[in-house]
């Protein structure tokens, strides 16, 4: 048979043969071992039982598919509590003659109750043990590794006169989870309804937008599919998280946030912020992680192209409930990109009024973005002083590198809160993403470093940090939001969020270097940039700036306004329409700059009289339409359904090249479906599809439409599934 030399289909199949020819040696050569020791009279083990659904129902695993395999089902367990086990030998067994160690920890079975502490393996023999099967309750410390295990048993007689012991290799994997149910583990989490949010609801919201109108973007998290599990402990092992470090929640979601993105290692997902996916999936046309997750391990375990911020966030979402971290996506609204350790967000302007990119040095790249999306995970802190546990910060997607790897958190909430940048890890960056002010520095050949002060924003940066709220569920609407910025900071304005801030000064250097400065300019002009409330796509709209002389004397104005198309990174994408001019104000009197333009806008005026500067900036999201989910009215497990999806083109022109995107966990497998045809202008589209529910109980359909014209009008709806008649 012939075969490619080349590809990653070539490099699998070698790969393939490399394990199933090591494997095979490793059992010869046991089998030769084994053969060669003395005989013994020794009970042999005939199999093992894990009774993988009743432990499962126990230690709240019961969700996940790799329970209910039908050909070969895996144990998933949380550390820090008991789970059955049995096995059957050949032979009756003899407590007081037989010796049967497993090799866990190597837990010695001979006691009929527990003698260990809670920090190490134990076992002991349950009442239940009858003939030759023998029935074991073991226990896994709360501090345990998390990932795959496997068992041995080695059996063998109390004679310790008598030579050898029979070796049984159970060849089962069986997964150890982090428990948030049990006390002694350290992502312990009190409140069920959070636990319930937070670890295992498989559905939830990812927001996006801008602050005065952002959204909430549904995403199936799926950390239950059989493919998540597997490919979370994969992540561990491609960021090489030691061993050891398995059972520390810190160590492991610090690998975690490495992992997921490709750019030290081949993690999950390749990101891309340009507008050119030609090559890969354009991240709004993800609704859920799995088909990713899929895709990953069907690529031969390659990065999927391509994601952005709040796919990142989804996917460690997923990754992190799977393993039993309780984990939340957040989205930080107006969110700061501090790029040299300043805690200030730095724009220089030339003496004509335009921006330096990279400022004076061609070194300093701060911008702000729309929105940016992280994660909080939640742990206890021993590595930190007490009162540093609870949600920590870590972000997955690509941006600033620490330890030599783009790589960011754990940060401790309070620790932002509270302006201790000091503490591990990353915590400079993180706070400055939610509190950073904004300063306007202007050509001034009288200061000795060339530029001057035009104006500090104390208070643009974090205008909302949102997630979804616990046990609230809202298809329609984002009714289930919940701003969590106090989480993060004091409220503005107030003397202890500048308290905070002024401790974090202390702690960086270029930050007090930045926040030294004189100004001593008369101001009295008053500016002000009318903010857009809202408006919808094919609409047009009106941008104000307000200006008013609140002096004695004339003053001369001149003043500046552009409209750019933005990236939701705040990075430029093209010049929509600009504006210039000078014009003189009377004493007391007040003028509107009307022009008509789209998306970014940025003003800049200055008084020639006085030398006062004025900047500022609005951003906002054009509303698109919402997608319409219609389904059967009886839907039961293993019975065909229905779900059409429909929405009207809001264009004057067709929308061509589209495509509809669908997930629905325990309801349909992702799928991106290709729609032949166009969607004529200001026309209806819709598409039905059929699909056959799995599981019952409260499922959720997540879809996405996309077309060359018009992309993301998403759409989602929570349906009830019966059990099977």
């Amino acid at each position: 048979m012939s075969r490619s030399r080349s590809g990653s289909g070539y490099n699998n199949w070698v790969s393939g043969l490399r394990n199933d020819f090591s494997r095979s040696l490793e059992n010869r050569r046991r089998a030769e071992a084994e053969a060669e020791k003395p005989p013994s009279s020794a009970n042999k083990v005939d199999r093992v039982h894990w009774y993988i659904k009743d432990n499962a129902k126990t230690h709240n695993t019961i969700k996940y598919d790799l329970v209910h395999d039908d050909k070969d089902p895996k144990p998933v367990l949380r550390r820090g509590q008991t789970f059955y086990l049995a096995i059957r030998f050949r032979n009756d067994v003899d407590i007081k003659r037989d010796r049967i160690v497993l090799n866990f920890k190597f837990v010695t079975v001979q006691n009929t109750k527990f003698t260990k502490t809670k920090d190490e393996w134990d076992c002991r023999i349950d009442p239940g043990t009858r003939g030759n099967d023998l029935v074991l309750q073991v226990y896994s410390p709360a501090s345990a590794m998390v990932g795959i295990w496997r068992l041995d048993v080695r059996t063998g007689l109390q004679d310790i006169n008598q030579p050898g012991m029979e070796l049984f290799s159970e060849e089962t994997d069986c997964f150890i989870l982090f428990n948030p149910w049990c006390k002694d583990d350290s992502v312990y989490v009190e409140d069920d309804v959070k636990r319930q949010e937070y670890v295992i609801n498989d559905k939830g919201k990812v927001y996006v937008g801008a602050y005065r109108k952002s959204r909430g973007r549904a995403w199936a998290y799926g950390q239950f599919d059989d493919v998540a599990l597997p490919v979370a402990v994969y992540i561990l092992e491609l960021s090489r998280v030691a061993d050891a470090e398995r059972g520390n929640p810190v160590r492991v979601v610090r690998g975690i946030s490495a992992g997921v993105n490709d750019s030290d290692e081949e993690g999950i997902l390749s990101g891309r912020w340009d507008g050119e996916y030609s090559d890969g999936v354009a991240p709004y046309r993800w609704t859920g992680s799995v088909r990713i997750l899929e895709e990953f391990v069907k690529n031969g375990y390659k990065p999927v192209k391509y994601g952005q911020c709040w796919v990142f966030s989804a996917l460690v979402t997923t990754i992190c409930r799977s393993l039993g971290i309780p984990c939340r996506s957040i989205t930080n609204f107006v969110s700061a990109h501090d790029t040299n350790s300043s805690l200030t967000i730095d724009k220089f302007f030339d003496k004509e009024g335009n921006e330096l990119e990279g400022g004076p040095d061609g070194e300093n790249w701060d911008s702000v973005w729309n929105f940016h999306v992280w994660n909080d995970v939640w742990m206890a802190r021993n590595d930190l002083p007490p009162g540093y546990g609870g949600w920590q910060a870590i972000d997955a997607t690509p941006q600033e590198e620490s330890d030599h790897k783009m790589q960011c958190g754990p940060v401790s909430l309070q620790a932002i809160r509270r302006g201790d940048i000091g503490l591990n890890y990353d915590a400079p960056f993180v706070f400055a993403e939610v509190n950073a002010d904004i300063m306007h520095w202007g050509e001034d050949e009288n200061s000795d470093w060339g530029w001057s002060r035009m104006k500090m924003n104390k208070y643009h940066i974090g205008r909302a940090i949102l997630t979804r709220n616990p046990g609230k569920d809202d298809d329609d609407g984002d009714a289930d939001q919940e701003d969590v910025v106090n989480d993060y900071k004091n409220a503005e304005g107030t003397q202890a969020e500048r308290l905070a801030i002024h401790n974090a000064i202390r702690g960086s250097s270029r930050a007090q270097q930045y926040y030294q400065y004189n100004k001593d300019i008369k101001e009295d002009v008053f500016f002000d940039l009318i903010d857009i409330d809202k408006i919808s796509i094919g609409e047009p709209f009106q941008v104000k700036v307000v200006i008013r002389n609140d002096s004695n004397e004339q003053r001369k104005v001149s003043a500046y306004l552009s409209a750019r198309s933005v990236y939701y990174t705040g990075v430029n994408v093209s010049l929509i329409k600009k504006a210039e001019g000078t014009f003189s104000l009377a004493p007391k009197q007040t003028q509107k700059l009307v022009e008509q333009c789209m998306i970014k806008i940025y003003a800049i005026s200055r008084v020639k009289e006085t030398g006062q500067t004025w900047t500022d900036e609005d951003d906002f999201q054009v509303e698109k339409p919402k997608l319409e989910i219609q389904t059967s009215e009886d839907i039961q497990v293993r019975k065909t359904c229905k779900a059409t999806f429909s929405f009207t083109n809001p264009l004057d022109m067709p929308l061509t090249d589209c495509q509809l995107s669908v997930d629905g966990a325990g309801l349909m497998r992702p799928k991106a479906i290709k729609i032949d045809g166009e969607v004529a202008a200001k026309g209806k589209f819709s598409h039905t599809i059929q699909f056959l529910p799995r599981i019952h109980g409260e499922r959720k359909i997540i879809a996405s439409f996309n077309a060359k014209e018009l992309f993301d009008v998403a759409g989602a709806k929570t349906v009830t599934v019966k059990k099977e008649q």
